[in-house]
This record gives structure tokens, sequence and C-alpha cells, in this order.
């Protein structure tokens, strides 16, 4: 009887050390179901953005966005083989943090009141620019030229509408769901410009089959301050990607992120802004 017991006991030990193990959690920053967990992390990012977000031939990942959300994941404790990117479409950011989808968002996701009331942002990292892509024998040189011309931009972005609003009322918006699709059609005749940041533009404008194709009329249309977008409420990963995001302006990452990215499409860049002044 009294090994019987012994065994009993051992028995609901062992139990008891499974159950806790079972429950014990190794995740670094969450759950799976908040896009992180276990040696995972998910990162939104745009898949068609050169320069800043984009999905190469051989399944590699380049662009500025790429390499602040990677420098940022490091800080969270995730090395580049644990980070599994997302595309993230612009008209589905709110809703992939919403969902859970993934742990944050750094896909040219500008800060605006109204995305704040549904997401939180970190940052800015950068401040870009609304410009106007045109063809390079182009005769459009202002926003008011865009009067009954064909304008681009994506399905979610604000870019064409504050142009039709502030600037030419006559415009005919085009909107389609990838800016790939908005260059192939300047390229083609189908639209007439395309707007959104000018870190974006000048990103497409210095890919190989469009050199020499098409120009930026160089206006500053409106201040896009980037951010990464985080989980409404979640307080302390938004901190905790602040830290990281002042540490890679103070290392220098941030200027060597922006010159190899940018550097080849002579792209004027801002200087980093404040790191936790979140702006419209």
């Amino acid at each position: 009887m009294k090994l019987r017991k012994v065994t009993a006991a051992a028995a609901a030990a062992l139990v008891l050390s499974i159950t806790a193990t079972a429950c014990g959690g190794g995740d670094k920053e969450g759950d799976s179901n908040s896009g992180s967990g276990g040696d995972k992390i998910k990162i939104g990012i745009k898949y068609d953005q050169p320069g800043l977000g984009l999905k190469e031939p051989g399944g590699s990942f380049s662009g500025f966005d790429v390499d602040v959300a990677t420098y940022v994941a490091k800080e969270l404790g995730y090395e580049p083989d644990q980070i599994e990117w997302v595309e993230t479409k612009s008209a589905d950011r709110e809703n992939a943090l919403a969902r859970g989808d993934v742990k944050f968002i750094a896909a040219t996701y500008s800060i605006t009141d109204e995305r704040k009331e549904k997401v939180d942002f970190a940052g800015p990292y950068l401040l870009a620019h609304q410009d106007l892509l045109v063809k390079k024998d182009s005769d459009i040189t202002e926003a008011t030229d865009l009067n009954n011309k064909k304008l681009c931009s994506v399905t979610g972005s604000t870019s064409a509408q504050n142009v039709h609003d502030d600037f030419a009322p006559k415009a005919q918006l085009r909107e389609y769901g990838t800016y790939s699709e908005c260059i192939a059609g300047l390229q083609s005749g189908a639209v007439d410009a395309v707007t959104t940041d000018d870190s974006i533009l000048a990103g497409f404008a210095a890919q190989d089959q469009y050199k020499g194709q098409f120009k930026l009329a160089g206006l500053k249309l409106s201040n896009e301050n980037y951010g990464i977008g985080v989980k409404k409420g979640d307080t302390e990963t938004v901190n905790k990607i602040n830290d990281a995001l002042e540490k890679m302006v103070s290392d220098k990452s941030w200027n060597k992120a922006v010159e190899e990215n940018f550097g080849p499409a002579n792209y004027k860049n801002e200087p980093a802004p404040q790191i936790g002044n979140i702006v419209k």
C-alpha cells in the first residue's frame, strides 16, 4: 500500500509538471493570435513598392520599411530568420491589426487622425511628401493641371482624394489595387499621373524597366509622417518600438538604410523626424 501511495503521488506530481509546462509560455511578444509568439513574429509590409517594401523574384524582401522593421524586430528579440513577412495592402491595414494577423505594420503607413481612432502608432520614422509622377514629356507641372486629367492612386489611400479636394476638383480619380498597376497605367497612357508619397514614386521611377520614362513633378502637396501601426491599446509594444527607432537613429543605422534604399533614385529625404511625436 505504501508503494502504491508513493507511486500515486509521483504520478500526480508528473501530471502537475506537464500541465505547468503546457500552460507556461515561451512567447517573446505575445501569443500566436497577436502576430507573434514562440520563435516567429509576423510583420505587415508592402510587396510592390521598390525602395520601401518589395518582394524580390527570389523570394527575399528589400526596402527601407523592411530595414526599419527588421531593426525593430531585432530589438524586440527576433532575428531576421524569425520574421514572417505578411503582405498588407493599404485598404486592409487596420483590419489586419484588429484581427491580430500581424504584430505591427511598417508599410508607408501615414499617420492621420482618422487612422489613430482605429490603431496606435509608433514613430514617425520618415517624413515624406505627396507628389505626382508623370511621363517625362508631360506638361503637368502643378496640381491644378490635373483638372480633366486621369489621376491614379490605390484603394485605401487618401492621396488622390486630397488632390481632388484641395487642388483639382475636376480631376478624374482612378483607384487601382496596387501602385504597380497605377505605374503600368501611366506607362500605357490609361492614366495621366500617379499620386502618392515622393518616396514611393521615386522608388518606381528608379526601376530599370522605367528609367528615363517618368519624372517627379517636385511638389510637396502634403506632409506624410510614416508610422509603425500597432493594434489599438497595445501601448507596451508602441513604447518598445519607439525605443528601437530612437536607437536606430542614434546609431546611424537609419541614415544607412536611407542611403541604401533611396540613394540610387536621387531622392532628397528629410532628416529623421522626432520619434514619439505623433502628428497628422
